[in-house]
């Protein structure tokens, strides 16, 4: 039981934390394209 637990909030995590890489990329990539769009 604790052992499961265990891999339940292991994965949980694992899914938070691509989530999060996700996002962080998403954000880059707006700003990247404000950032060539304001140059012109």
């Amino acid at each position: 039981y604790f052992e499961g637990d265990v891999a339940d909030v292991a994965g949980r995590k694992a899914i938070m934390g691509a989530l999060q890489l996700y996002l962080d990329f998403i954000n880059l990539f707006m700003f990247l394209l404000q950032f060539m769009g304001d140059r012109r």
